[in-house]
């Protein structure tokens, strides 16, 4: 347990609670005498985790299909945009990046039948020596000394060793070896028409697959053509049919040999339903006949971890709906042309994981109820007094990081649309504002690449703030520190011991003083906890750091305002001092 002076210390940080009871993920709860990073020394036991409020119940399916049949929205309101029927990308319009043009000419497989024009090695050795490439004559024969004609036409190329070995052992019955192979194969070339980039007629092997010669036409047209209506002709008759959404999700293709003359068509786009939200395939799906089961296509677009809703919109007879139904209601539903689904994560759990770093005992991630407060989590994490520093308690969070990192790039559009598309007046301040748009340029692209931390300051003079907790969470507890860290435009960048009477301009001293690019106007000191202090010399405390920002070296006040207000903002979210 803690000594009396610091328990007073570290219970100042809290004020009563007993409602929380914090798992560990993978672990017990946590035992011994180590005392809490709030330091609660509380009398009874362990109190109950708090659970969240009751889900809602959820809209049946007859509920919102009757809606829907009236034309109006029932339930929650769908997260989905109304789109254009065709809009997107369509699913598989990747396939054809893959290099199927790039096909080995020589690639004949074993299924491969023997045509007239084929080249073919014969070699007999024993009590007969031949060795001989021979061509396959217009009537499907190779003719090999002493032995006479053998037939060759339609011979899978698997088996085309036994064959021949067969027809020279009528001849030669005792004492001879054959060995053959099939060494190339007569060109073909195949039309290829319907709705592609560049129709039009191309050369390659019998044993090509129909991926190839599409290939050669530049795909699918994403807009018009069909991934499931391909089909193969010869002699005006269907050869075979292709869909290649059973090669995309299967890999099935039917085997093709072609010939010359032979014709590849891709039919015209089906019926086609829009998928989005939560998905590893945000696509247009081309259905296989009028409709599909959402379920079934629910499987195509494979959905992500703990989807829970989707969002149907489309049109039908009775005029345009919308309806929001749960996950098990999607197989009653079934998608027309020009429909659109969206999958979402619509589920209010009631325990979220929030997870600690920093100078702590015991585990590093909790399940936690989802009105559970800091301070009541501090409560069940133990710490060691001497290592810990209670007091500069802090948040990382996922969410205020996207806001930061949005502000910036609203900043960085807005210094670029400000500046780079002035007019200059004479000749000598378009040469210098060349000069400055370049020196922006370089510095909106590396100031768009910093990633702030998402840091949320709750420390406070009545101590630590005792915020509600959200999912991802990450609560610091720093370890205490004595030292200090100067960076930024300093000679020699580096840290070193604190002492209570230097203030920020002492340790740059230090560290050798500032650089020719330092602002020694304002001094950046980012304290532990989060907070920040700025100002010509700004006091220090242990475990800070101390950042030097650099001088903006343009001659536009404005600007340079504009530019000095952006690294402030990056030296605040991220603890950078990002240079010009």
């Amino acid at each position: 347990m803690l000594t009396g002076a610091l328990a007073g210390s570290l219970l100042s940080l809290l004020v009563p609670t007993s409602s929380l009871h914090a798992q560990a993920f993978g672990t017990d709860p946590q035992g011994g005498d180590a005392p809490s990073a709030a330091a609660a020394l509380r009398q009874g036991g362990a109190p109950a985790l708090p659970g969240s409020a009751a889900q809602a119940r959820p809209l049946s399916f007859d509920e919102v299909n009757a809606s829907a049949s009236r034309g109006a929205s029932a339930g929650p309101p769908a997260p989905i945009r109304t789109v254009r029927p065709g809009a997107g990308r369509p699913f598989g319009a990747n396939l054809f990046g893959g290099g199927f043009s790039n096909d080995r000419e020589d690639g004949l497989n074993p299924n491969y039948t023997l045509q007239p024009g084929d080249r073919v090695s014969v070699r007999i050795w024993g009590a007969q020596n031949i060795s001989q490439s021979l061509i396959v004559d217009p009537q499907g024969n190779v003719f090999i000394p002493s032995v006479g004609p053998v037939p060759l036409r339609g011979v899978r190329n698997a088996d085309l060793n036994a064959h021949v070995s067969r027809a020279i052992s009528r001849v030669y019955t005792d004492n001879v070896q054959v060995y053959t192979s099939l060494n190339g194969s007569q060109p073909v070339a195949v039309f290829v028409t319907g709705y592609v980039p560049q129709p039009g007629r191309f050369a390659g092997i019998p044993s090509n697959s129909p991926l190839h010669f599409i290939d050669r036409a530049g795909g699918i047209d994403a807009l018009r053509g069909s991934y499931r209506d391909i089909r193969v002709m010869r002699d005006g008759v269907e050869l075979v049919r292709v869909d290649l959404y059973r090669f995309l999700l299967d890999g099935e293709l039917p085997g093709v040999q072609f010939r010359d003359g032979d014709t590849i068509v891709v039919g015209a786009r089906g019926a086609v339903v829009s998928v989005s939200g939560d998905v590893a395939n945000a696509a247009l799906f081309e259905l296989d006949g009028e409709s599909i089961a959402a379920n079934e296509l629910s499987e195509m677009a494979l959905l992500t971890a703990d989807v829970s809703h989707a969002g149907v919109s489309g049109l039908r007879e009775q005029g345009p709906f919308s309806i929001y139904v749960p996950l098990d209601q999607l197989d009653a539903i079934r998608l027309q042309d020009g429909d659109e689904i969206a999958f979402r994560i619509d589920r209010h759990d009631r325990v979220i994981v929030v997870e600690v770093e920093g100078s702590h005992l015991g585990p590093s991630r909790f399940a936690v109820g989802r009105d559970t407060r800091l301070r009541e989590l501090l409560d069940h994490i133990a710490v060691d007094p001497a290592l810990a520093d209670t007091q500069a308690i802090s948040l990382r969070r996922p969410t205020i990081a996207v806001r930061q990192k949005a502000a910036l790039q609203a900043s960085l559009r807005r210094l670029e649309a400000r500046y780079l598309t002035a007019s200059s007046q004479t000749d000598s301040e378009s040469a210098i504002r060349a000069q400055e748009a370049q020196l922006i340029s370089a510095f909106v692209k590396n100031a768009g690449q910093v990633e702030p931390d998402g840091r949320l300051v709750v420390a406070r003079k009545d101590g630590i703030a005792n915020v509600l907790l959200q999912p991802g969470d990450t609560i610091t507890i720093p370890e205490r520190s004595e030292s200090v860290l100067v960076g930024g435009e300093v000679l020699v960048a580096q840290a070193m011991l604190h002492q209570r009477s230097l203030r920020a301009r002492d340790y740059v001293a230090r560290s050798g003083g500032f650089s020719d690019q330092a602002d020694t106007d304002r001094l950046v000191v980012v304290h532990a906890n989060g907070e920040v202090s700025a100002g010509k010399n700004p006091a220090v405390r242990a475990g800070d750091e101390v950042i030097v920002l650099p001088r903006v070296p343009v001659k536009n006040l404005q600007l340079a305002a504009t530019i000095v207000d952006i690294v402030y903002k990056i030296a605040v979210a991220a603890s950078v001092a990002i240079n010009l």
